[in-house]
């Protein structure tokens, strides 16, 4: 600091000016720097129709889908009841998430459901290279690996759209970057898309925003705000790979460490119940009163970040917003914070204005089930079932996810008598509830929630 010059370490993975890393795949080689757009690669079965960091890493790979398929039981499940009927049969399908042996599962259901793929990564630091090559392996069309540049990351993308005799007709997006990319380099390909699904809260606000300006031309799928969506990817998932991420890329101890967390939406509500359980002393900042006043509620102190952020040991960002940390709040932070993001790709932590200036060194620290429901239902609903519009998934959709996840907990669920679906005004086989409701009150509490609370609570106190 006395030089005017900062050595900021950080656990992300490998870009194309230099390699940094995080944990998400083992068998990364980095001895290995030339650009796979650069090598020439060829399957088992002759096809060069992909770009991957490494081919021969796919007998690997295919361990870790697997082992994955033992804890996806619902799109198992799915498959195995859906692939003799094949509902997607004829389906084209672009898709760009995440790569790793999770969303492998949901991309080879799909291909076992009938479509054809082509997949691209939505994020340059998640892509777990071994499955990338197992995907390619198996046949499908893959443009992705780990340590990506930003001019990697389209190109990716146009591979995956623009093709010779191939083009999509249904669009499968997490954070809307493909869909942003169809729009403004092929609007044509959308004259034979029947629809879009968006599972991040980033992507569906930019459809919301289309919709709104009357420029959404396909119906569209928020997958994001599903029950299912929202409670295991969102909450229940990010508790755990919060935790997971940083364990593996920092190796630090939570208990007793200050940590703010920035938004506390599902994402939020995970990352903290996770933090708080091993020890550390947790806050909150927040923009939304309702999501504010729950924070307070399950015991966390809501701040600003500038009023805390000298104090701070971690910081995480999980608002799906941009510039939530700024270069102020960065040049504040004590020696050895830690910055990570848990939102879309790294619009919350402005790396590249704010991290790549001249006068900081980087140091390398180390070597780093709706969505198939969803494109069913897109595909194979009837002509003006869904306008140029975006809608949520039917809650008797949302309804059949989770039953496909109850086997696995050994779970079972009382019948409804003809007499009292009658008496609820139910049909027996669901849906139990309106596609308004959420299933937790706080998510979008109203006056009605804290005067029936209240109600409640002077009730027991009469009694």
């Amino acid at each position: 600091t006395k030089t005017g010059r900062r050595s900021l370490s950080r656990s992300i993975s490998q870009s194309s000016t230099d390699s940094y890393s995080s944990a998400a795949s083992y068998t990364d080689s980095s001895d290995d720097e030339t650009s796979p757009r650069e090598k020439t690669q060829v399957n088992s079965k002759g096809s060069s129709d992909f770009c991957v960091k490494n081919i021969k890493q796919a007998e690997f790979g295919r361990r870790e889908i697997e082992i994955a398929e033992q804890d996806m039981s619902a799109l198992i499940s799915l498959r195995k009841r859906a692939q003799g009927e094949k509902p997607l049969a004829g389906a084209k399908v672009v898709g760009c998430t995440h790569i790793t042996a999770q969303t492998a599962v949901l991309i080879e259901t799909l291909v076992a459901l009938g479509a054809q793929c082509r997949w691209t990564a939505c994020n340059i630091y998640s892509t777990q290279n071994e499955v990338a090559a197992a995907l390619a392996e198996s046949g499908v069309s893959v443009f992705a690996w780990k340590g990506e540049s930003e001019d990697d990351f389209w190109w990716c993308i146009d591979r995956c759209v623009n093709v010779e005799g191939w083009q999509a007709n249904m669009i499968l997006d997490d954070g809307g970057d493909l869909t942003h990319w169809v729009y403004k380099k092929y609007p044509s390909v959308f004259k034979k898309v029947r629809g879009i699904v968006e599972e991040s809260v980033t992507g569906v606000h930019r459809l919301y925003q289309l919709s709104k300006a009357g420029k959404l031309c396909v119906p569209a799928m928020n997958v994001n705000d599903s029950v299912t969506k929202q409670k295991f990817d969102n909450l229940y998932c990010c508790r755990e790979s919060i935790l997971d991420g940083l364990k593996r890329t920092t190796d630090v101890m939570f208990g007793g460490k200050q940590v703010v967390v920035c938004g506390y939406g599902e994402v939020g509500k995970g990352c903290c119940s996770a933090l708080k359980a091993l020890g550390a002393i947790v806050c909150v900042t927040e923009i939304d009163p309702i999501c504010a006043l729950q924070a307070c509620m399950d015991g966390f102190r809501v701040v600003k970040l500038n009023e805390v952020v000298r104090q701070m040991d971690m910081v995480i960002t999980c608002t799906g917003n941009k510039n939530v940390v700024t270069r102020e709040h960065l040049d504040r932070m004590k020696n050895g914070c830690i910055v990570c993001n848990m939102g879309h790709s790294n619009t919350e932590i402005d790396v590249v204005s704010d991290l790549r200036t001249p006068e900081l060194t980087w140091e390398r620290v180390r070597s780093q089930v709706d969505h198939a429901l969803a494109l069913i239902e897109l595909y194979n609903a009837p002509e003006g079932r869904y306008k140029q519009d975006v809608y949520l998934l039917p809650k008797k959709m949302d309804e059949y996810v989770a039953s496909l996840h109850l086997p696995n907990f050994d779970a079972h669920l009382t019948e409804l008598s003809d007499e009292q679906a009658k008496y609820m005004g139910l049909n027996k086989n669901g849906p139990f509830k309106p596609n308004y409701y959420r299933y937790d009150r706080g998510s979008k509490t109203t006056q009605n929630d804290f005067d029936y609370v209240q109600y409640t609570h002077f009730y027991c106190n009469v009694v």
